[in-house]
């Protein structure tokens, strides 16, 4: 019996290895399937067999209709003592052998792959690996090894990844009982070779190195995430200033670091980001603490190097057509926002590279294919959260002065910003700034009496509509503009002329219609003849 359900699940390994959906039809055969299955591996059968048939339950786990026998505590604790995480520890017994140890390893690798899609699918499973304590488990073997096969690692770490996203319990235990913010902190310091020259400073990375290995930035990511994922609360109690400002300093190491591709480069830098935004502002001086090379001392001695990182990720990330800018561009912009806040030489920096010193005011703030132009575009987007980040980010370098954002973008782009502010009628935001002066260029202090304050930019001068028309067009456009008046002056607020219903009156109650119609457009008529001589 039980090799049948073993030479079962073999075909069905290679039949349905790629497969991801599932027909309905089968529902309950492949729900006996993983019955079946997991009797098969509560028994003592050899590494080999119970690879299979993990593999099979691998595949059957994708489907949420089935996992009713996987998700109860006895199926969650057959796939944890595979795995060696049964009783919230880490298995080590002795294995004999290369080749036996590999095969064992395997068998974990594949246990752990089947408790992620069994932990991702199935909310009672989730309900029992909180009471089973798997989390304390995956702790106890990251504590055991630096070292090991790739893998182990990398289902551990993803599977303490889902735990603390899908169970705030969990969450909450591994911060304060299990200390897995430290953890994971040393997991990130081991995988990416940090080797410290100061308090919070990590040796810069040679130009001439290799990129960060493939399987190595795998684990980094993991650990990245369920770092997110213990970072979203208030960290200020549990976790200490000194861990927090070791985690600055690492995610500054690793902006700073390049992976085997350019897309790779782009994911770890944008899980940096999402978890430094979840950080105290009063750790991001970690980021430009660092010895500038050549001693420049521009920025008060500060090094810049990461937050450029920043920008050119920033700029990236707005020219990726079709990308979700919610997702991947507002966290970059709310980092850029409190860091130029709070942090007078990170703003100072930031300004001359996105709002330097105005020269050409002849096109429209959001015409061009500068930081500037394209940040200006934003704050028109359909999305409110992206509209409000972009927005934001440049109130702040304006260091919240409502004339010098106009200056930056006009009145119309502007408008929401302000409106949400309380602003319409200018002023400044509640944020303290230094008290230095922004600069204008000589072009734009010649061209500011011309700048349109809505559009932002100098318009070319609008060609007169009655400039070439003789004495007889001009009586008779203004005579036509009396008509049109006189049966407007006819015509009762709220209804159609055409409308049978009421009468129309002849006359105003005060004065005659005659006077009515020719009172306002002869005033429209002499300014509009008037335009001709301004």
């Amino acid at each position: 019996m039980h090799l049948t359900f073993v030479s079962l699940g073999i075909v069905l390994y290679f039949q349905n290895n790629l497969t991801f959906t599932f027909d309905p039809k089968g529902e309950d055969l492949r729900s006996r399937l993983c019955q079946g299955l997991l009797t098969v591996l509560g028994r003592q059968f050899g590494p080999r067999c119970q690879s299979t048939c993990l593999e099979t339950l691998r595949i059957l786990s994708r489907d949420k209709r089935v996992l009713g026998p996987v998700g109860t505590r006895e199926g969650m604790l057959v796939l944890a003592g595979l795995a060696r995480l049964r009783g919230g520890t880490e298995g080590g017994d002795s294995l004999q052998g290369e080749v036996q140890i590999e095969e064992k390893e395997r068998v974990v690798v594949e246990a752990l792959k089947c408790l992620c899609n069994v932990v991702f699918n199935s909310a009672a499973a989730q309900q029992v690996g909180a009471d089973v304590q798997l989390a304390r488990g995956l702790c106890a073997r990251l504590h055991a090894t630096r070292t090991g096969r790739h893998e182990v690692g990398l289902f551990s770490l993803r599977l303490l990844f889902l735990l603390s996203a899908l169970r705030p319990d969990v969450r909450g235990a591994l911060r304060r009982e299990l200390r897995a913010v430290g953890l994971l902190t040393e997991v990130l310091e081991c995988t990416l070779d940090v080797r410290w020259v100061g308090p919070y400073e990590a040796a810069p990375p040679d130009p001439q190195a290799l990129p960060i290995p493939a399987e190595d930035n795998e684990r980094a990511m993991e650990a990245l995430k369920a770092l997110f994922n213990l970072t979203l609360s208030d960290t200020s109690d549990e976790d200490g200033d000194h861990q927090l400002r070791l985690i600055t300093a690492i995610m500054r190491h690793l902006l700073m670091l390049k992976t085997q591709t350019e897309d790779k480069t782009e994911e770890a830098h944008s899980h940096a980001i999402n978890l430094l935004s979840n950080l105290p502002v009063s750790c991001l001086d970690v980021l430009i603490d660092v010895p500038v090379q050549g001693g420049q001392d521009e920025y008060s001695g500060k090094n810049m190097d990461v937050v450029q990182v920043l920008l050119d990720f920033m700029e990236k990330r707005i020219d990726k057509q079709g990308a979700n800018y919610k997702e991947g561009l507002t966290p970059v912009l709310s980092l850029l926002t409190e860091g130029s806040r709070y942090q007078r030489e990170i703003r100072r920096y930031i300004k001359t590279q996105v709002l330097p010193p105005l020269k050409e005011v002849k096109v429209r703030p959001e015409i061009g294919s500068t930081v500037r132009n394209k940040l200006v575009r934003l704050m028109t987007h359909v999305d409110m959260g992206v509209k409000q980040s972009a927005a934001e980010f440049l109130f702040v370098l304006c260091k919240e002065n409502v004339n010098n954002l106009l200056k930056y973008t006009g009145y119309g782009n502007a408008a929401g910003l302000l409106v949400a502010r309380g602003l319409l009628a200018g002023g400044r935001g509640e944020t303290k700034y230094s008290d230095d002066e922004d600069s204008d260029t000589e072009e734009y202090k010649s061209a500011k009496p011309f700048i349109n304050p809505i559009t932002g930019h100098v318009e070319e001068p609008m060609p007169n509509p009655i400039e070439e028309m003789t004495e007889e067009q001009k009586e008779y456009e203004a005579q036509e503009l009396v008509n049109m008046f006189d049966k407007l002056s006819r015509v009762p607020f709220g209804m159609h002329s055409q409308s049978p219903a009421t009468a129309l009156p002849t006359q105003h109650p005060t004065m005659g219609s005659q006077e009515m119609a020719q009172g306002p457009v002869r005033m429209c008529f002499l300014s509009l003849l008037n335009c001709s001589y301004n």
